[in-house]
This record gives structure tokens, sequence and C-alpha cells, in this order.
């Protein structure tokens, strides 16, 4: 898979990114399991989905009866694109996959078929999330599973610890950048904290030990609390 250019193929080289698509309006092309997890990924992003097929999942139609998604009954037609931010191809039929396609690529919309990357603007990675910490696996489309198995791997050494350890990360470096000390100098705090025992105290929720590193290595009070149905750090 490659472009021509100056009469050479050039292989594709993907370039990574993190959108963001809150408020924007993506359209999913299919009604069956695949375009049912599409859809939910770009709920949980913000995303305004639209959906084109004449049958839904059962998940997908409760999503639609709950006006969480717009569900457009018809096949597939052109103007159902018309105005999106991207476009995701997961019908079972080749031709409308290859149609959405083109008639993306027409109108300037970033476009994706499912396990079709030449067709793909972008092709959409295996994730592990843990709060703000987002990990992504790509083989370029090459073998989802095993982009999967990977994943499944990392899973067990980046647990939700990570999460927590990050929303902690996160507020340290307000409280230090806003003292206006040299980059080098908050940099070498900054490795004071990860270089500790903190997320083995964060696995262990000893919030106590917590607070102490903190207090010993960067010289600021952080409160961390578990709260039923949730996890978040107050800073005094």
């Amino acid at each position: 898979m490659g472009i021509l250019c100056d009469e050479r193929i050039l292989p594709v080289e993907y370039y990574p990114v993190s959108l963001d698509i809150r408020k924007k309006r993506c359209v999913v092309v299919g009604g069956g399991d695949v375009a049912e997890r599409k859809v939910e990924r770009l709920l949980a992003c913000g995303a305004e989905v639209s959906v084109v097929g004449m049958e839904l999942t059962s998940t997908l139609d409760a999503l639609a009866r709950d006006k969480k998604i717009c569900h457009i009954v018809d096949t597939y037609k052109r103007e159902y694109i018309e105005g999106a931010f991207l476009v995701i191809g997961a019908t079972d039929d080749d031709e409308v996959n290859g149609q959405v396609a083109t008639d993306s690529r027409w109108n300037n919309i970033w476009v994706n078929i499912v396990d079709d990357p030449a067709r793909c603007d972008f092709i959409v990675p295996s994730v592990l999330r843990q709060g703000d910490l987002t990990i992504a696996i790509s083989t370029g489309g090459k073998s989802p599973a095993l982009a999967k198995q990977i994943r499944e791997e990392l899973e067990t050494k980046f647990g939700p610890e990570y999460g927590i350890l990050l929303m902690i990360m996160g507020m340290i470096r307000e409280k230090i950048t806003a003292r206006g000390a040299p980059s080098d100098m908050n940099k070498k705090l900054f490795e004071s904290v990860l270089n500790s025992h903190i997320l083995d105290c964060i696995r262990n929720r000893d919030w106590e030990q917590v607070k102490t590193i903190i207090e010993d290595t960067v010289g600021e009070s952080l409160d961390v609390e578990v709260l039923s149905g949730g996890r978040h750090a107050v800073c005094r």
C-alpha cells in the first residue's frame, strides 16, 4: 500500500495524532456490530454521531430512541455525509464501502473503511486508557489481532493506578509551574516524584504515604481522597 509520487511507490507512514472530536459531526455507515463499536467510541469522545442504515443492533437502536445518535433510516447516499468531520464505513458491502470512501475524499472528509487500509485516510489503533493515560497500538492495518494482543498485555502492566498518578502529577505541575522556577529545576522535581515509590503507594491505597512523598519531594501539600464511585485529588 502506498502513493504514487515521481514514478515511485512510497510506503504509507501514518502520522500519529489525537483528535478532539467534541461536538463534531461524525457519520458511521452501517448498523451492525462493528458499527456499534465505532459509534460507542465516538460517543465516548464527545462526537455528534449519525448512523446510516436500514437496520441497527439493539444497542444502536436504543441509542437512537434515546436521541443519543441520529439514525438515518435509508441506504447510503452521498448527501448523508455532507458537512461531516469524519466518516467511517462499516458495512459488509464492499461496493457501498468503496462509494463511501470515494465520496468522502471528494468532499475532503477524513474517511476510515473498516478492515480496508487502502481506502482509509486514517486508521484506528487499539487503545488502552487509564484516566488521561492513552496508549495506542497500531500495526499499520496489517494485524488488528496483534494490536489487540499487545494491548491486552499492556493492560496487565498499566492499571488504574496510572490514571490516578497522572491526575496527581497534573495538579503537582500546576503548583510547581506557578512558582516561576527554571524548567530544569521543575523537571528534577517531577522526576523525583516519579522515581519514588508513589506508584506502589497508590496501588496499595496508602494515601498518607502518597502525601508524604509529595511534601518531601515537592514541598507542597496535596490531599488525595478516594470517593465512592470515583477518584479525585484535591489541592490545598
